[in-house]
């Protein structure tokens, strides 16, 4: 379980980037990014993300430019969060496909 300091790292993070790929989106093919999940390991040091992708055709490459980006992600997360916190955590992005699942579930249940 998350202390609530994790928690409240968690959700600062979980803005600042949904902020910055907001903005940034025209660099990895016009992507609407949404960050779904942000989870803080207990010394803070690590920050998993989870993206959750569309109007993209695919998902994988977008991920992998995510990816090589991060020190550019982090270091603009880094300018908008120095007076909440000491060290920026290393982040982690991972693909959320829960919405592309809940889609097929409902697709099979329609018989489409």
């Amino acid at each position: 379980m998350e202390s609530q300091r994790q928690q409240k790292i968690s959700r600062l993070i979980q803005k600042d980037l949904g902020e910055i790929f907001q903005r940034s989106g025209y660099k990895y093919d016009n992507a609407m990014i949404t960050v779904t999940k942000v989870s803080v390991t207990k010394d803070l040091a690590l920050a998993k993300v989870n993206l959750s992708l569309f109007a993209t055709p695919n998902k994988e490459v977008t991920i992998k430019k995510i990816n090589d980006a991060t020190s550019e992600v982090r270091y603009e997360l880094g300018k908008r969060v120095k007076h909440q916190l000491r060290v920026i955590p290393e982040l982690q992005f991972i693909l959320d496909d829960s919405l592309d699942y809940i889609e097929n579930i409902d697709n099979l249940l329609d018989g489409k």
